[in-house]
């Protein structure tokens, strides 16, 4: 009989965390690529979707995910900083891409029959949380953006090992990291206290992004003074990767067949669009030399910040050329997708 109560969300968080060790457990015995985040993913995805009432981890995940911004932190680098000349020409395309991709999904999403705010906040590529955050503020569909943002980046997360490897020939079993019995005990604790300060400080301050932003900027600060060296340990990182993948799995929790037929089938018909338009991109600045071939793919690929930094340690790509890219674009869809929705007249669904 199942516990019911105060403590059923805690016992179904600890069953959720189970099933999730127990797809990571199995992709690991399979040899399949990143078991800790494609086992945990699949492993909640087909749970929700088999009507088991999943629970996220709560705060764990997002402390999973300031991990990741420590990770990032640690590669912003006094050679990274003197690069930034040489990576201006791809950063220039980052706003049109993000143009591109709202003018064609916005119309494509009001063909669908979602009304004008829905439409406006499902086609805007940021992150999963800004999105729905922001849409519900303007009175969006927030279950319809849900699964049609939590689609995007479960099959951009999905198909993007396979494109790294059959196109660019990268290899997924790169170290994501030093064991943490090799880590300096005086850098373990302060990439600890750059992800939590940087987190709830930046929580503080209403950033956008903030368990991910807050712990990069703090981390790039002591990484810039040269009082970090590492990223976090490859045990953290791998922990991470398993948060991660819960969180995208548990989004599909309580799905119904008329949600599957609507907003997935919406959010899978877009991911094509995005497919398209990241690959014009790519092949720009791959063609152009302004990016190496696996740094231009990861770079515009519109999937979430926090898998991308995954994929890009695992493959061993240019990490703060990458993450560069992701936060121009997630900047200028926070900052600039309210303004223009209120430019173009895009008013409050009618309850």
């Amino acid at each position: 009989m199942l516990p019911s109560g105060l403590g059923f969300p805690l016992f179904m968080r600890c069953v959720t965390v189970a099933l999730a060790v127990a797809g990571a457990t199995l992709f690991w015995l399979a040899g399949l690529p990143l078991p800790a985040l494609f086992g945990a993913m699949a492993a909640c995805l087909l749970a929700a979707l088999a009507g088991i009432r999943l629970k996220g981890a709560g705060q764990i995940s997002i402390l999973a995910r300031a991990i990741l911004g420590v990770a990032i932190g640690a590669s912003i680098t006094p050679e990274l900083v003197l690069r930034i000349p040489q990576i201006a020409g791809s950063l220039a395309l980052v706003p049109v891409y993000v143009l591109l991709i709202g003018l064609i999904g916005v119309p494509f999403f009001r063909r669908l029959g979602y009304d004008p705010v829905t439409a406006w906040y499902a086609a805007m590529p940021g992150g999963l949380g800004d999105m729905l955050s922001l849409g519900q503020d303007a009175g969006a569909d927030v279950r319809a953006l849900s699964l049609i943002h939590a689609t995007r980046v479960l099959v951009l997360v999905s198909a993007a090992p396979l494109i790294l490897t059959g196109l660019y020939g990268a290899s997924l079993t790169g170290t994501v990291g030093a064991p943490l019995r090799d880590l300096p005990v005086t850098e373990l604790a302060l990439m600890a206290a750059a992800a939590l300060l940087g987190w709830k400080g930046a929580e503080r301050l209403g950033l956008f992004g903030a368990s991910i932003l807050g712990p990069m900027i703090v981390t790039a600060v002591l990484s810039l003074a040269g009082l970090i060296h590492s990223r976090p340990p490859a045990e953290a990182i791998l922990t991470a990767q398993l948060f991660i993948g819960i969180g995208i799995g548990v989004h599909y929790v309580g799905t119904t067949l008329r949600e599957m037929r609507g907003f997935v089938l919406s959010g899978l018909a877009f991911v094509l669009i995005l497919a398209v338009l990241a690959t014009i991109f790519t092949e720009l600045v791959t063609l152009t030399g302004l990016a190496e071939p696996i740094e231009g793919f990861l770079s515009f690929a519109p999937g979430g910040q926090a898998e991308m930094t995954v994929l890009a340690l695992v493959v061993g790509a240019d990490l703060g050329f990458v993450i560069v890219h992701h936060l121009t674009r997630m900047v200028l869809v926070i900052i600039g997708a309210p303004i223009a929705a209120r430019l173009s007249g895009i008013r409050r669904r009618a309850d």
